[in-house]
């Protein structure tokens, strides 16, 4: 008996390999502000190696890069866009209470 055809098939997708984001002439240094600020997130932090697409070693040099950028004042340790605002100041109540002495 011959095996039934499968009634479906799997196409073949092809899948675009994405382009590294660092190219081969990009130096990874403190001082390379446009190559920096990629891999950093809205709010200051370094991104993840998944999310960078970087391999292993890139991103231990971005990190090593951001880190002394940061310490050099070069950039912010933190990236707040609301800056700390105080729209109602709370007030502690003042009454205490008095025990009976009797």
């Amino acid at each position: 008996m011959d095996k039934p055809q499968r009634p479906f098939i799997k196409s073949k997708r092809s899948f675009r390999r994405r382009l590294p984001p660092i190219g081969s002439g990009d130096r990874i240094d403190y001082r390379n502000m446009s190559l920096i600020s990629r891999f950093i997130s809205e709010q200051g932090k370094i991104l993840s190696r998944r999310v960078n697409r970087l391999t292993l070693k890139q991103q231990r040099l971005i990190t090593i890069a951001i880190k002394q950028a940061r310490i050099l004042s070069l950039l912010p340790f933190l990236n707040n866009e609301k800056q700390f605002e105080r729209t109602e100041s709370t007030t502690r109540t003042t009454s205490f209470r008095t025990k009976n002495k009797y």
